[in-house]
């Protein structure tokens, strides 16, 4: 069944390249695409477009096949293009010419779009709430570990003494700056394009406040032609959220791979949370790091991705914004995957005590000298050549203790101050409100 389908077969091979991965990707839309019909028919019933009598039959039977949907008793059968036809084709079987009058007022192009903002919405919601267990993970580990010193580098080579605390609690505020992107993109998805129908509105009366309202969207996109053109553009900018955070996650992932090797030796993990080698008995592989490493960088490929994909074309819809779809929902399920898998490894980490008592560090704690000479009323240029000196002829000591008290520092974390910029952003994502809408509209 096609809902475009006319007196025509379609060339088999034509059907079978245009419709590609479509009915797999459509399965990630299904229950998103029944919500948009609880809308749209409420909507076309106000309008007198549907009739008062025939509403409740079709509400109750959308709502079935949602609850079958989440039962995982749905699917898209051979011969069907889409989602959509499915869906229609399955109203239409049980309810004869009624379930023929849901498109009224609709294109599959608003059809999609909706679908694909609902479940960006909702992908954006999950992500969210795991990066947030992510963070929380490493305030705590961060204020578990704040005196356990580690090693600074630049250019890859022993700098000033970090910590533990420090190092997590990067992580956990960098994760704050990926939220924000991500919120940025939650309020460009979060905005309804049903009624634009092919891109260029309907002469029929809909009510475009309506399905906004009842669909739990902030807002509309109100020029038909722009919602068309927020395909792909919309996409793109979600891409943007999700390559920030797998940026954190990658960097994050390098930096373990890098600790848990034996010449570093800053931390360790359970044998059983690492892999070995066919030939070398001695191995403790950080495969989990490497492969979350490799995802993230694979992620932050999509940005580009889209944008080859999209950037010559023209406004009005294109069937090349079907491909994004493969890659758009793959990257969800694999970033969720590799935070998932971050927090179940972290759980676990093992952290080397005194690290910095190895001799080879000694010269981190040349800053410290220099700042101590200061403090004394040395001019800093003149501490920093006596200090080099020193270093030179070998006679170098470190000092007994470090001694950083300003914000953000190693003896003053700002954790605190951390956690409470997380939940102002956090709040201002504003799902109770698509909660409370969807809640009402299926139950």
């Amino acid at each position: 069944m096609k809902l475009w389908q006319k007196d025509i077969n379609v060339n088999k091979e034509i059907e079978r390249f245009t419709v590609g991965h479509d009915r797999e990707m459509d399965m990630y839309l299904a229950e998103f695409d029944v919500l948009g019909s609880l809308a749209h028919t409420q909507m076309l019933a106000s309008i007198g477009l549907i009739p008062k009598e025939e509403l409740p039959v079709l509400q109750k039977e959308l709502k079935i096949i949602y609850a079958e949907i989440k039962a995982g008793k749905f699917s898209i059968e051979d011969g069907v293009e889409d989602v959509h036809s499915q869906v229609e084709l399955i109203l239409t079987q049980r309810l004869g010419d009624i379930g023929k009058k849901i498109h009224s007022g609709r294109s599959r192009n608003d059809q999609v779009l909706l679908d694909l903002k609902l479940y960006t919405r909702s992908a954006i919601e999950q992500t969210v709430l795991n990066s947030k267990e992510l963070f929380d993970l490493l305030i705590q580990l961060s204020e578990q570990y704040k005196n356990h010193l580690l090693p600074g580098y630049t250019h890859l080579q022993i700098a000033m003494p970090s910590s533990f605390g420090l190092w997590f609690g990067a992580y956990a505020e960098s994760l704050i700056d990926d939220m924000e992107m991500m919120l940025a993109a939650y309020k460009i998805a979060n905005k309804n394009p049903l009624g634009s129908a092919a891109g260029y509105g309907s002469s029929f009366p809909l009510n475009r406040q309506m399905t906004t309202d009842l669909l739990g969207f902030e807002r509309m996109n109100y020029n038909v032609v722009y919602a068309q053109m927020g395909r792909g553009k919309t996409e793109k900018n979600v891409a943007a959220g999700l390559s920030s955070l797998a940026g954190t996650v990658a960097k994050m992932s390098m930096d373990i791979c890098l600790y848990i090797n034996q010449n570093f030796g800053f931390i360790s993990f359970p044998e059983e949370l690492t892999t070995g080698s066919s030939i070398m008995p001695h191995k403790k592989n950080p495969d989990v790091f490497e492969l979350t490493r490799a995802k993230c960088n694979k992620i932050q490929s999509l940005t580009n991705e889209i944008s080859l994909m999209t950037t010559n074309l023209p406004s009005g819809y294109h069937r090349d914004l079907q491909i994004i779809k493969e890659s758009f929902i793959a990257a969800f399920n694999e970033m969720n995957d590799c935070i998932n898998i971050a927090i179940y490894a972290l759980k676990n980490i093992k952290i080397k005590e005194n690290i910095l008592k190895d001799p080879k560090y000694l010269y981190l704690y040349s800053v410290e000298v220099v700042n101590n000479m200061v403090l004394e009323g040395v001019p800093f240029r003149d501490a920093y050549k006596k200090v080099g000196a020193l270093i030179e002829e070998g006679k170098f000591t470190a000092p007994d203790k470090i001694n950083h008290t300003h914000e953000g520092s190693i003896g003053n974390l700002m954790n605190k101050e951390i956690q409470v910029s997380m939940k102002k952003t956090l709040e201002q994502f504003g799902f109770e409100k698509v909660h409370l809408a969807i809640e009402k509209l299926v139950k």
